[in-house]
């Protein structure tokens, strides 16, 4: 099945600069209407044009293809490919050989980047298994707080999303890292339960974020790769944590889950971006 899209627009995009992975070439498997299962409050897409957990092959694999085919940056100046885009990539039936194609053509490391709402269906955990590297977001271990910051589709539950996250991880044999938005301090009981969450799931890194960029009040196809727009009046800024705040739950964390733990500002002092 190919889902169409209102207009044809590149799938393949960058690379833009990555504090988690290094320069990144991005490749988009939605198209041109942002197409996700979550509906996060910081998203920097802007609203979600399309709220979905049904797969669809919304981007023809040879468009992705030829693109890469067509590619004239050089292969030195891509760190990794990462799969991420205009919404949650395995919304997209061809995300398995569009891994295959990109690592063939580009010998790069594949990185997905994933809300994890699918991971309870056995078909979406083995294509995500051809990934190098999976981030997965993890933004909160209560379902009262999901709701509230991630606002999923109906008919999704918490649970069972942890669940799919948690075979997966059994399974997978690659890097897997969580990637965690931080948009206000935690309570006490909030790391208690989150630190639980992610000694069972054992990852190979916790990466923390917290909102920077101004989030759009529309769709703004710009906004896959990195952008610096400054609020106005299509632009709001979401609630985000202060370096001092961040650093002291990365502290934290590292030290009672004994496993790497970076962050946002940590990386941005680093790279002086």
């Amino acid at each position: 099945m190919v889902a169409m899209t209102s207009t044809t627009i590149p799938a393949v995009y960058g690379p833009v600069r990555s504090w988690r992975f290094g320069q990144s070439l991005g490749i988009d498997l939605l198209g041109a209407i942002s197409t996700c299962s979550l509906h996060c409050r910081y998203c920097q897409l802007g609203e979600i044009e399309q709220l979905t957990c049904d797969r669809a092959e919304f981007v023809p694999t040879e468009q992705v293809q030829t693109e890469l085919q067509q590619l004239d940056t050089d292969n030195s100046a891509i760190d990794v490919v990462t799969l991420s885009g205009s919404g949650e990539p395995t919304l997209a039936s061809n995300l398995a050989p569009v891994i295959d194609i990109a690592r063939a053509q580009l010998q790069r490391p594949i990185v997905v980047l994933t809300n994890g709402t699918l991971l309870s269906d056995r078909a979406v955990r083995h294509d995500l298994a051809a990934a190098d590297i999976v981030a997965v977001k993890i933004d909160a271990v209560a379902a009262d707080q999901w709701q509230t910051i991630n606002r999923p589709v109906a008919g999704l539950n918490l649970d069972q999303v942890l669940a799919g996250i948690m075979t997966f991880r059994e399974q997978f044999q690659g890097q897997f890292t969580i990637q965690t938005m931080v948009m206000e301090p935690w309570r006490k009981l909030d790391i208690e339960r989150y630190k639980a969450v992610i000694r069972a799931l054992m990852p190979d890194e916790v990466q923390l974020n917290t909102p920077l960029r101004p989030r759009p009040l529309t769709h703004q196809l710009e906004a896959r790769g990195n952008h610096d727009a400054p609020p106005d009046a299509q632009w709001r800024q979401p609630r985000c944590v202060s370096a001092e705040v961040l650093t002291a739950l990365g502290d934290q964390l590292q030290a009672d889950l004994a496993m790497p733990v970076r962050h946002r500002y940590e990386a941005a002092s680093l790279s002086h971006h």
